[in-house]
């Protein structure tokens, strides 16, 4: 929606901002797919970033180079890569840790949600929604703990 919304924003046609967007969301879809496999496989772990930053260190930029590329052909125009295809993969590659961080934050948000929603008829969301839910124990164990120690130090202190 972002890049439709911008590609409105600075004038492009309709049609081109809405096939940019719907060509990038797939191919970013296809990368969250893809950390959901993760997922599903035990390769990656809710609450660890260094799975989701490494695949999306690898999609993200190449979502990116595909969308510039190819969105050009969808239109009637031709095959046009970036001028730079090493700068701008790795200028994707930078940006692509900033798009991890998010990514991360909005699926241990709404994908436990939706788990709960498939998990009787889907083992593999049972599975994964009781990774989840042992995350969750965690950090809430390990909060608890410092609020405990946090408290002690004032009692000393007081």
């Amino acid at each position: 929606m972002v890049v439709g919304g911008l590609a409105a924003l600075i004038g492009q046609p309709a049609g081109w901002a809405a096939t940019g967007a719907l060509v990038l969301g797939l191919l970013l879809a296809a990368g969250g797919a893809a950390y959901g496999a993760l997922l599903a496989h035990g390769w990656a772990r809710p609450g660890v970033f260094a799975p989701a930053a490494l695949l999306w260190l690898l999609a993200f930029p190449l979502a990116r180079f595909l969308h510039a590329t190819f969105t050009p052909v969808l239109l009637g125009g031709p095959v046009t890569p970036p001028p730079d295809v090493l700068g701008f993969l790795a200028y994707q590659g930078i940006v692509s840790m900033g798009y991890a961080v998010g990514f991360i934050w909005l699926h241990e948000r709404l994908a436990p949600r939706w788990l709960v929603r498939i998990r009787e008829h889907n083992p593999t969301a049972e599975r994964i929604l009781g990774a989840y839910l042992a995350h969750a124990e965690v950090v809430y164990r390990q909060r608890e703990q410092r609020r405990a120690r946090r408290r002690a130090g004032r009692e000393r202190a007081g």
